[in-house]
């Protein structure tokens, strides 16, 4: 226990001395929340910019009610009705410069978009259709038979926070992982800190387990900084019943990615070659596993191949019991999945690992 003790102190000593892994561990994935936090904070839903070319009846005669609740989503900008302002309303929408064009001729409406961006065009036609539906109505002067509803499955107060936090926060408790082990056992095999130890009266498992132990410091250290920045006012995260639920999770994600770690300081011979095939397999593994941008509009490929990702799971747990209002039954299965990675990776690194750099 003294030996155990000692070298935990001593490996957290010389990560507190380290500046740059400080930066990269602590304060580098803090920085992307604070900054994704603040740029998406007050998202709302993009506008449609439509060129009206001349008079069409249904824009124009629509109620000062439903004009208003229009804004927030279309954006009208309305010509004369000349053939020269047609053929620039259509320019304007090939280059991009506005997501369609509307105009009125023979008693119809007519709607030209673009083919180039299907998410912009759809959600005009749909916009207009709408209009064009309660023109109809008016006209007719019967009410609908039936109306629907809409609304998000969470609060309305929710916010990108909310899933920006869990996603950020497993790459964080990733990149401490995976560098922290890869990096600590690459240096003291250069400085032959290793082979000493090896030849002292200390046993591995004392030295493994200090490693382990300062690592879950460390990924708990990140999980507190980063609710709680998140928890600020400013930002606006709200915990969901079992929060608490991501501790283990950080413990099993932690193990599993400091098995990648050791794996990697198996192979590399210098710090440099560490932190290169680190960051090899950790920013592919942050962009296909949907930590700063979800994946539901990625190609199939793409989402298939992030099914057989650790950080994936992780993140997409971490968001289930933070937010989402999950517990056991969705975490369980992740921590058991995290740990058979980390078991097999282990394993693997084991038959790999030199004590010298000869």
């Amino acid at each position: 226990m003294r030996a155990f003790l000692n070298l935990s102190l001593a490996m957290a000593r010389g990560l507190a001395r380290d500046r740059a892994a400080v930066f990269f561990t602590l304060i580098f994935p803090l920085m992307f929340l604070m900054l994704f936090g603040a740029l998406f904070k007050d998202q709302g839903a993009d506008k449609s910019d439509i060129v009206q070319v001349g008079n069409v009846k249904v824009l124009d005669g629509m109620p000062d009610k439903e004009r208003a609740g229009l804004r927030d989503v279309l954006e009208i900008e309305k010509t004369d009705g000349s053939a020269a302002a047609r053929r620039e309303a259509l320019e304007k929408v090939r280059k991009g410069d506005a997501d369609a064009a509307v105009f009125q001729r023979d008693g119809k409406v007519e709607l030209r978009y673009s083919a180039a961006d299907q998410v912009r065009s759809g959600s005009v036609r749909g916009v207009l259709d709408s209009i064009v539906q309660q023109a109809n109505q008016r006209a007719t002067g019967q009410p609908p038979a039936f109306a629907l509803r809409t609304g998000t499955v969470e609060d309305e107060t929710t916010k990108p926070i909310q899933y920006l936090t869990p996603g950020l926060l497993g790459w964080a408790v990733a990149m401490g992982g995976v560098f922290g082990s890869a990096f600590n056992l690459v240096s003291w095999r250069r400085k032959r800190i290793l082979r000493r130890l090896w030849l002292a009266p200390i046993s591995a498992r004392s030295v493994v387990g200090a490693r382990v132990g300062v690592n879950l410091l460390t990924a708990f250290a990140q999980t507190a900084i980063f609710l709680a920045v998140a928890s600020l006012p400013y930002y606006g995260l709200k915990l969901t019943g079992d929060w608490w639920l991501c501790l283990p999770l950080v413990v099993c994600g932690t193990l599993a990615f400091m098995s990648i770690g050791l794996l990697v300081g198996s192979f590399a011979r210098t710090e440099e070659a560490a932190n290169g095939m680190a960051q090899l397999i950790i920013l592919p593994m942050a962009f296909l596993s949907g930590t700063f941008f979800p994946l539901d509009n990625a190609p199939g490929w793409i989402r298939a191949v992030s099914e057989f990702l650790p950080l994936k799971h992780l993140a997409s747990a971490m968001q289930d019991v933070l937010t989402r209002g999950e517990s056991w039954g969705t975490a369980l299965p992740v921590m058991g999945g995290l740990l058979l990675f980390a078991a097999v990776l282990t394993a693997i690194a084991a038959r790999v690992f030199r004590w010298d750099a000869g």
